[in-house]
């Protein structure tokens, strides 16, 4: 292999400063070019406006309350039980695991809350309804078993809290329906 000279490294070197000084020059330049976007325009929040809607949302503290009420209540009846309460748009906000609940009862309290407050009804009412209509109960995410209930304001569903764990449905459902009445309080 042929050695280079000391002109032809030095010659070289600078060739390839000058390449990386170019380009970065260049990236830089290119980036300050460009335009920044155009700001979207606002929404006019007025109440004649038509395009905004309010909604009503459980805080964190109410979920937390009612699950709590929920799980209090099914330990009075010695029953080992998880719940979900679930936000007006299905996502869960809350979920706890009661002591020596099983593996299954996690999944199945939000899918119970997420049915419940979908139909703005309990889920015990909505499996009813599978006599009728039995492909309800492929939509993904639901759960058409007793023990959903759903969280009103003014008739609207505003939330849903799902109980799985107990021995029979009604008994979840019972426990979810304390959890919705201690909202009242």
């Amino acid at each position: 292999m042929k050695k280079l000279s000391l002109r032809t490294r030095v010659l070289t070197g600078a060739v390839a400063v000058a390449a990386l000084g170019a380009g970065t020059f260049g990236a830089m330049s290119a980036n300050a070019s460009t335009p920044a976007a155009a700001p979207a325009a606002a929404v006019k929040a007025d109440a004649a406006n038509d395009n905004l809607q309010q909604t009503t949302h459980l805080t964190v503290a109410a979920a937390t309350k009612a699950a709590r009420a929920t799980l209090d209540a099914a330990k009075k009846e010695n029953q080992r039980v998880s719940v979900a309460v679930v936000d007006r748009n299905g996502n869960t906000v809350v979920t706890l695991r009661g002591d020596g609940a099983g593996p299954q009862s996690y999944d199945a309290a939000q899918k119970k809350a997420f049915t419940a407050v979908s139909w703005n009804a309990p889920t015990s009412e909505l499996a009813k309804r599978l006599a009728n209509a039995p492909t309800l109960k492929d939509i993904p995410g639901t759960l058409f078993l007793a023990g959903g209930a759903p969280v009103q304001v003014s008739g609207a569903p505003i939330a849903g809290i799902g109980v799985a764990g107990a021995p029979s449905g009604d008994l979840d459902e019972k426990f979810a329906q304390a959890g919705v009445a201690s909202l009242a309080r």
